[in-house]
C-alpha cells in the first residue's frame, strides 16, 4: 500500500482488534432459526448479532445496577429492570412488554379459600394452558372415538 504523503504507513491488520464475544454464537444461532422466516445465518451476520446482544445485555445490566444504587439496593430485581427499560424509549418499546408485570398486593388470608402448597405452581388465567399439557400424549379414551364408540378423524 502506497503511504500518502505527510501520513506514516499503518498496517491495517495491527489497528484491528478482534472482538470475540462473551455468548455462545450456537446458542443464538440455534435462537435466531427459531424464526420460521430464517432459514441460513451468515457466520459475519451471527457475529455482528451475537456482539450486538452482548452490547445489549451489558447496557442493560448497567442501567439497572444504576436504577439499583439509586434505590440503595445490593440486589438487582426486576423492578430495576423495568426502571432501567422504562428510562431507555427505545428499549421500552419492546422490552416492557415481556417483562413480567410488577408485584400486586397480596391478598390477605381471609380473602383466599384455601392455601395453596409451596411448590404448588400458581393459578392459570382464564384460557390458559400450562406448557406441559401442550406436549403430552392425549389419553386414549379422550381422542379418536365419538360418543358411540366409532372412531373419528381428527
Amino acid at each position: 500500500m502506497a503511504a500518502i504523503e505527510g501520513l506514516p504507513e499503518i498496517e491495517e491488520e495491527e489497528d484491528r482488534e478482534i472482538l470475540n464475544p462473551l455468548l455462545p454464537m450456537g446458542r443464538v444461532k440455534k435462537i435466531l432459526k427459531m424464526d420460521r422466516d430464517i432459514k441460513k445465518v451468515n457466520s459475519e451476520a451471527l457475529h455482528l448479532i451475537t456482539l450486538s446482544t452482548q452490547l445489549f445485555i451489558e447496557f442493560l445490566a448497567e442501567r439497572s445496577r444504576t436504577a439499583a444504587v439509586e434505590k440503595k439496593r445490593k440486589v438487582i430485581k426486576v423492578e430495576h429492570l423495568r426502571s432501567a427499560a422504562r428510562n431507555h424509549p427505545p428499549t421500552s418499546d419492546f422490552l416492557l412488554d415481556c417483562l413480567p408485570k410488577p408485584a400486586q398486593a397480596k391478598p390477605s388470608a381471609s380473602a383466599t379459600s384455601r392455601p395453596l402448597p409451596d411448590d404448588a405452581p400458581p393459578p392459570l388465567p382464564p384460557g390458559a394452558r400450562r406448557i406441559d399439557d401442550f406436549f403430552s400424549k392425549p389419553s386414549a379414551g379422550k381422542q379418536g372415538t365419538s360418543e358411540d364408540g366409532a372412531a373419528t378423524a381428527c
